[in-house]
């Protein structure tokens, strides 16, 4: 289960604390660990979702100097206390108690590293610590691998925890033990604040451990309960890259499965990546090697093909999209696209459009039945209804110092190779020969042949192209009569 999936009951007066000051440097990176993504999103923002879900109060974020970057990315959704040196988790937890407000009942302490904690687990142990009025409640897990992690001690008849021993710390029969800490704690707001400082630094590391605050607890008389569970995977903190890549393999099966569930067809899941905040209607299709990124969203039975990637995109219905990268644009419905073509930023495609081999646009919008069926780049271009853009057809867009707008009317025909040089406009039915370079509007009707073109009125026989007469989805191939003139025009001008 996905954290934003939980559902629970919103406790007041928590103030949720996520640790995010280490650096991480068993990742290898200089991006901080909490900002590596797990199917498209940083892995603190799981932590931070799980967070505003468990509580009405604010989330608080401990980062350090190295980890600044933190408090930029997540600026609108937590408030913040600087680490200023990374001295251990009790250290941290001073620093969020220095900016923590007074009249805070309850603290929810999270570690910004394990990304696949779930909301329910939150509210179980905040209940378990407000029914037995305990300074402390921590959530103990049964390993299937204990190594790395601290171990809990509990008295002889297994009951009471004692205290929580870090593996560099422990003897060799502590280190026997199975049961963990999962670094996951709820605390009496009031007694935290007043025993935090009095937490003494390890002796073999110098650092200020957070599980240290138990037997200062057991010295108060106060209760130190725990919540045990058994090994799921979803206490899992992660360190390193390798760690990483295996829980975006769970994320990923799990975000899969629920939209198979919702009536998505996935080929192969293990070869489909999907980002958890991607949306798909029922009866879409996801063939293999697709990559669904960001906000993207897909119609209702739109099929993707394999090999395609679409990045924070809106697809209309019954759409088929083959081999092909579309990027932040927008796709009406029953449009087909690919293989092999290419929509960059803030394109827009109308319904029954059809896009080719090769065929690039770039911030344009292509009205209904727009066909550009092959190798041709359209740019900062405004393309009527119906109009047919020929191979090796170009935007001419950027003079090497701005870019300009090329405006194409209603029915147009476009020849092969021809180069349309902004700012120019095309009026409706307009058409231009093979290789023409246009270089001045060409009005509506007219005819542009050469280089540079020259505007020419079209043979009566030619006036009104195949291609108009088509509706959005019949064939625009042009015929012999539409092409021929064009030719003899351009023979006779040599």
């Amino acid at each position: 289960m996905l954290p934003s999936d939980a559902m629970s009951p919103t406790f007041e007066n928590v103030l949720p604390v996520i640790l995010a000051a280490g650096l991480g440097t068993r990742m290898k990176s200089s991006k901080p660990k909490v900002l590596h993504e797990l199917c498209g999103r940083p892995m603190l923002a799981y932590i931070l979702a799980a967070a505003q879900q468990t509580s009405s109060r604010r989330p608080l974020i401990v980062y350090s100097p190295a980890t600044a970057i933190v408090a930029e990315v997540f600026a609108d959704e937590a408030d913040f206390a600087l680490q200023e040196k990374p001295l251990g988790t009790a250290d941290a937890v001073r620093a969020a108690m220095a900016a923590a407000p007074e009249s805070t009942g309850e603290v929810l302490v999270l570690s910004g590293d394990v990304p696949l904690v779930q909301v329910d687990l939150l509210a179980e142990l905040i209940d378990l610590r407000r029914a037995r009025n305990a300074a402390v409640a921590l959530v103990a897990v049964h390993a299937l691998d204990p190594e790395g992690l601290g171990r809990v001690v509990r008295s002889e008849d297994g009951g009471q925890v004692l205290r929580i021993v870090e593996e560099r710390d422990a003897t060799p029969a502590e280190l026997e033990i199975e049961e963990v800490n999962a670094a996951v704690y709820a605390f009496d707001a009031v007694w935290l604040r007043q025993r935090i400082g009095d937490v003494q630094p390890s002796p073999v590391s110098g650092e200020f451990y957070l599980p240290e605050l138990v037997a200062l607890a057991r010295q108060d008389r106060r209760a130190v309960v725990s919540l045990e569970v058994e090994d799921d995977g979803t206490l899992a903190g992660i360190n390193d890259l390798a760690q990483l890549a295996l829980a975006e393999m769970e994320m990923r099966m799990v975000v899969n499965e629920r939209h198979m569930l919702e009536g998505v067809t996935i080929v192969d899941p293990l070869r489909t990546y999907v980002d958890v905040s991607v949306e798909l209607a029922r009866d879409v299709v996801l063939e293999p090697g697709v990559i669904l990124r960001g906000k993207t969203r897909i119609g209702e039975g739109t099929r993707i093909g394999a090999g395609s990637q679409i990045i924070d995109t809106v697809i209309g219905r019954d759409c088929y999209i083959w081999a092909s990268v579309l990027e932040s644009s927008e796709v009406e419905d029953e449009v087909q696209i690919g293989p092999f073509s290419h929509l960059r930023p803030k394109s827009s495609i109308g319904r029954k459009s059809k896009l080719g081999n090769f065929a690039e646009v770039k911030a344009s919008r292509l009205e209904a039945g727009v066909q550009q069926h092959h190798f041709s780049y359209i740019g900062d271009a405004e393309l009527g209804e119906r109009t047919n853009v020929g191979a090796g057809t170009v935007t001419c867009n950027f003079d090497g110092v701005r870019k300009h707008k090329t405006k194409i009317g209603r029915h147009v025909f476009l020849g092969s190779d021809t180069m349309l040089v902004a700012p120019v406009e095309l009026g409706d039915g307009a058409r231009t020969g093979a290789g023409a370079v246009v270089t001045k509007d060409v009005p509506a009707g007219m005819l542009a042949l050469g280089v540079p073109a020259r505007i020419r009125k079209p043979k009566a026989d030619a006036a009104t192209p195949a291609h108009a007469k088509a509706g959005p989805g019949d064939p625009v191939t042009p015929s012999a009569s539409e092409i021929e003139p064009a030719e003899a025009a351009e023979r006779a001008d040599r």
